[in-house]
């Protein structure tokens, strides 16, 4: 296949290198910023740049790029995917993208599917890509209701073909409501938990618990905004969530109530034992 990917960022540049070194697809890139494509060129990661004479080549497209510029590339850019060509997203939230993408689609006589890969860094940006950042990963894709199974099959291929090893599908409320917990509720607690005046004075006294839960505090505050913004509603429920949990502890404290604040504590390392399948009722 020739295969389009737009955005070479970590994700983008990392899918592009890992098409390129495990697959004998031809790939061909497309960045905002020259440089970077140089850099992707001269590494190997792309065979060439996509131009917009290209894309109507291309049998795939993979975009890497914040939710509303993936809506803005492919809306303006619809009438000149080639009939039958399957474009996929990689944003970090799918309400926002997908439904919109969907009817694009249907318009234009391509396909859209949504798919979001659970993998990444703290860091972006190309020269952070990697070609196993894939590897024994998951991949979430959000189809069409009415997908045509044999499309579905091939990006299911793709990706299996170039590291992942878990492909859930789901929809957009059921991504959107699971992403709010497992991703962006610990990037918003984490960035918190660091403005703590004490977190100047760490040195010496961390160990693997602090670096567990301060690693993505450190994140691109401009792409995540917008994943915020985007999925608020999820978003704000477990937070508040996760405040009430953390004023009943608060409470105990304060009134220092040993017994509560044990139940509590172990309420939570059974409910961690339950998720993991290591407890027994």
């Amino acid at each position: 296949m020739l295969i389009g990917v737009v955005g070479l960022g970590l994700i983008g540049g990392s899918l592009a290198k890992a098409i390129k070194y495990n697959t004998e697809n031809t790939v061909l890139g497309y960045d905002i910023d020259l440089n970077v494509l140089l850099k992707a060129k001269l590494l190997g990661a792309v065979d060439g740049e996509l131009t917009e004479e290209k894309i109507p080549e291309c049998d795939m497209i993979i975009t890497g790029l914040y939710p509303q510029s993936t809506k803005d590339f492919i809306t303006a850019n619809a009438a000149k995917f080639k009939k039958g060509a399957i474009v996929v997203d990689t944003c970090g939230v799918k309400g926002y993208v997908c439904e919109d993408m969907w009817e694009t689609a249907k318009e234009n006589g391509f396909v859209f599917i949504g798919a979001h890969p659970m993998a990444g860094l703290h860091y972006s940006g190309f020269e952070h890509s990697q070609v196993t950042l894939f590897n024994n990963a998951s991949m979430v894709l959000v189809p069409s209701k009415d997908v045509n199974i044999n499309d579905l099959e091939k990006v299911k291929k793709l990706f299996l073909s170039i590291g992942f090893t878990d492909i859930q599908l789901t929809t957009p409320e059921k991504h959107d409501k699971l992403i709010a917990f497992t991703s962006q509720l610990a990037h918003v607690v984490s960035n918190a938990y660091v403005k703590s005046p004490t977190a100047k004075e760490h040195k010496g006294f961390s160990a693997g618990s602090y670096k567990d839960l301060t690693r993505v505090a450190k994140l691109n505050e401009t792409m995540w905004t917008e994943l915020f913004l985007e999925n608020d509603e999820y978003l704000i429920r477990e937070i508040d969530g996760i405040i009430e949990n953390l004023q009943q502890y608060s409470a105990a404290l304060k009134a220092r109530d040993e017994k509560t604040l044990r139940q509590l504590l172990k309420d939570g390392r059974e409910c961690k034992e339950r998720i993991d399948g290591e407890y027994n009722d």
